[in-house]
């Protein structure tokens, strides 16, 4: 059996189950769910026990987008809407927009919205990325991050209804059908946050500059010093001047064992 990789291991931020919080979270709350404290300003958010829950891939995008004040973000591929409420703790974004296609995942993630009292900042939309008559009538975004499903649609035998399968795999959308419609919805200047595989950098750079998104900043991120790395940061700008620059790798973890500074730094914990 292959051997988990270590981003598996820290597949969530280290959070707080609440049962009982109060009264109306309770009530909010569907058999089978958790209620998760991001330890973000008092934020929550709600994830099925069983099904596709957030890992360190969404922690570290939501880290690397840089969203200013007053700034308008749409998240691509929300799933139950880990980034835009990690950015709405960290950051004072005026409006956040999370786009996705399971209507489930949507309903969840609006009764977040509820729990923390975010309306007047956040929304989630259910639609198709493609469907581009639906991308004009969301508002301009300075901001676009998105977290895509990883795998190419031809890699395995998948249930084309499977919510797993669909958070994994390029069943309902593909690479190109994510960065075309951050084309539309990007402001002009405005820029494109993606976390994804290393393998598909090349695919990545590709496809930006064919959507005149340019590529400006890649960060690689390995599970320690020793290691190659398994995932990749990328920003790009619309119609931004060509020029790109590489940060220093992250470490999720020190040689000799332990979270290295970076990600305890990111997570909040010094």
């Amino acid at each position: 059996m292959k051997e988990k990789n270590n981003f598996e291991k820290l597949s969530e931020i280290e959070i707080n189950r609440y049962k009982n919080v109060s009264l109306n979270k309770d009530t909010l709350m569907a058999p089978g769910e958790t209620l998760d404290d991001l330890q973000l300003k008092g934020v929550h958010i709600i994830q099925k026990e069983d099904a596709f829950r957030f890992g360190v891939d969404a922690v570290l995008l939501a880290n690397f987008a840089k969203v200013k004040n007053k700034h308008t973000v749409i998240d691509l591929c929300s799933g139950t809407g880990i980034i835009p409420f990690i950015i709405a703790g960290k950051t004072e974004a005026r409006k956040i927009t999370g786009l996705e296609i399971q209507e489930e995942m949507v309903e969840m993630a609006n009764r977040s919205i509820k729990i923390n009292d975010l309306p007047h900042r956040m929304s989630f939309v259910q639609g198709d990325l493609k469907d581009i008559k639906l991308l004009k009538t969301l508002e301009k975004a300075d901001v676009v991050t998105v977290n895509p499903p990883y795998k190419l649609k031809n890699s395995g035998i998948l249930n084309p209804k499977d919510k797993n399968a669909i958070a994994r795999h390029e069943i309902l959308c593909t690479l190109e059908d994510v960065i075309a419609a951050a084309r539309v919805l990007l402001k002009d200047n405005g820029r494109l946050f993606m976390v994804h595989r290393p393998e598909r950098v090349a695919d990545i750079l590709c496809l930006m500059r064919k959507y005149k998104i340019e590529p400006k900043t890649i960060q690689m991120v390995h599970p320690n010093t020793k290691k190659a790395p398994n995932i990749v940061l990328v920003e790009g700008q619309r119609d931004g001047g060509a020029y790109l620059k590489f940060e220093p790798p992250l470490y999720v973890y020190k040689d000799e064992g332990g979270y290295s500074e970076e990600i305890d730094r990111i997570y909040g914990r010094i």
